[in-house]
């Protein structure tokens, strides 16, 4: 069985800054793109920051320039910088990540359970 755990939610003011983190554990042979989503009261779930194996990212304009997604492959992690936070970016923040169990098996994509992010005003 394969678990995404987040940690590193939690209360901000406006502008500061908080860094989360998803690791994956569990049958694990090799993990594709990882990355991590957002989804805000009565809003859909809406792409964050993604990362490749290799290290390519890809960001939503509204965090360009202050968040960073990057990636420990050793550890199977995912972290999620998060500088000049903005009220908008209060949210349940979910990382995900495509994950092969054997090395035959295609990619399946796994969710973490969620953080929530509070940035105050």
């Amino acid at each position: 069985q394969v678990q995404l755990v987040e940690s590193g939610g939690g209360l901000v003011q406006a502008g500061g800054s908080l860094r989360l983190s998803c690791a994956a554990s569990g049958s694990i042979f090799s993990i594709n793109a990882m990355g991590w989503y957002r989804q805000a009261p009565g809003k859909q779930r809406a792409l964050v920051a993604t990362i490749t194996k290799r290290g390519t990212t890809n960001y939503a304009d509204s965090v360009k320039d202050r968040f960073t997604v990057s990636r420990d492959n050793a550890k199977n992690t995912v972290y999620l910088q998060m500088n000049s936070l903005k009220p908008e970016d209060t949210a349940v923040y979910y990382c995900n990540a495509d994950i092969e169990t054997t090395w035959n098996s295609p990619g399946r994509t796994y969710w973490g359970q969620g953080t929530q992010v509070t940035v105050s005003s």
